[in-house]
């Protein structure tokens, strides 16, 4: 990108003066907006005033609001000395994390730097996070709360504060090796490089883009810059325990994404089945039905809630590719088929081997779950020949200048 601008004025920063930059050093700040109105023109003063002449910049807000919040985005940017790109999405596909994945996609320059839109991120850092990649040659630069200088003093209230420490240690325990060197995986404040990233492998849910990153495409590189978490300037924060629920989807949709992983996680769930099919089965039997058909019904009760936790924690991302219908009743036959398929497998291996009942058992539960895993994932959630994945969501750009 080769847009230059000048601002007038002394930079009252000293880390700004302090930065080099070396040439070439474009910078696209995407900044995700959800009713951020009272934000966005206190936002790109400070922008103006810390992003230096020599570094030509460019702002993307990626928009997901119900207020006037792109208007007033298109007011302010008739005075910033940069160009200033509204993304307006119709649908808020992935929450905050999708539309950050949008900003990225449309990006035009070597860096990008993503931060909140509510002024907690102080903007005077932008220059120091591109010099600090640079100089570093690192993919990644994250600016951390949690190394010496930084701080979270920012963080309305002891509740918030413990939540952000406990979804910290979480994900570092969860994925020591991929945040190895992230001090802060909860950070919304970064540099990335363009080539450091491809936006189509990202599966962002809910507001922790970093750690989607992190996880699935981090580069070989990272470094961390402290910085100071600000207080918001104008309204309120979108956290929420929606937010919470969808970041613990996240963690287990990111945690079981390699098929390892994936079929341990179906065979946990599966034990849990256990739960529903036994209670099922004593309240028919109690209500006077025969075992055999109550076993039959019952088991049913764990087949439904086997496929409503593998649904939401498994293959969420995967859901699209059929009807629910045709999922459920793929899913249903495939679990139905392997109390038919045990009873034969057991006496293969008592009569054909040799084996003891036990044994056999054991053996024929491990082959049909193994069966019934591969199956799952083969004929109920394989995106079917042909079939593109599902939009990311319908939405309309526009230029504020």
């Amino acid at each position: 990108m080769s847009h230059e601008h000048t601002v007038p004025g002394e930079l009252g920063d000293p880390a700004v003066k302090a930065a080099e930059v070396p040439e070439p050093g474009a910078v696209t700040i995407v900044v995700p907006t959800f009713n951020e109105s009272a934000n966005v023109r206190r936002l790109l003063h400070l922008i103006t005033e810390s992003v230096p002449a020599r570094l030509p910049c460019e702002v993307v807000f990626v928009d997901d609001s119900t207020d006037d919040t792109p208007e007033v985005i298109r007011a302010a940017a008739e005075d910033c000395p940069f160009p200033v790109t509204v993304l307006h999405r119709d649908e808020p596909v992935g929450g905050l994390g999708g539309a950050v994945v949008e900003g990225l996609r449309v990006a035009g320059s070597d860096w990008i730097v993503v931060m909140d839109g509510d002024c907690q991120h102080p903007p005077s850092l932008v220059p120091e996070l591109v010099a600090t990649g640079e100089r570093a040659h690192a993919g990644l630069v994250v600016a951390s709360r949690y190394i010496k200088g930084g701080s979270r003093a920012g963080l309305a209230g002891s509740y918030r504060v413990a939540v952000s420490r406990g979804a910290t240690w979480l994900t570092k325990s969860l994925f020591p090796r991929k945040l190895h060197g992230i001090s802060d995986p909860m950070s919304g404040f970064f540099a990335i490089r363009r080539s450091a990233v491809t936006a189509d492998d990202l599966k962002p849910l809910g507001y922790k883009i970093l750690l989607e990153l992190a996880v699935r495409s981090r580069p070989r590189q990272v470094t961390e810059v402290p910085f100071v978490f600000q207080d918001r300037f104008a309204g309120e924060s979108k956290s929420s325990a929606q937010e919470g629920l969808r970041f613990l989807r996240h963690l287990v949709g990111l945690r079981t994404a390699s098929p390892v992983a994936r079929m341990i996680g179906f065979g946990l769930i599966g034990a849990t089945g256990f739960v529903p099919n036994l209670l099922g089965l004593a309240a028919l039997t109690a209500a006077g039905m025969h075992y055999v058909p109550a076993e039959i019904l019952a088991n049913q009760f764990g087949v439904a809630w086997n496929f409503l936790l593998i649904e939401h924690l498994l293959f969420r991302d995967r859901r699209l590719h059929r009807r629910w219908w045709d999922r459920v009743g793929r899913f249903a036959l495939l679990a139905n088929a392997d109390l038919v398929l045990r009873i034969p497998l057991i006496a293969l291996f008592v009569d054909r081997f040799g084996m003891g009942a036990l044994s056999a058992t054991a053996l024929a539960l491990v082959t049909t779950f193994v069966l019934r895993f591969v199956g799952t994932e083969a004929l109920v959630y394989l995106p079917r020949r042909g079939r593109a994945d599902a939009p990311a969501g319908s939405r309309t750009a526009r230029r504020a200048v």
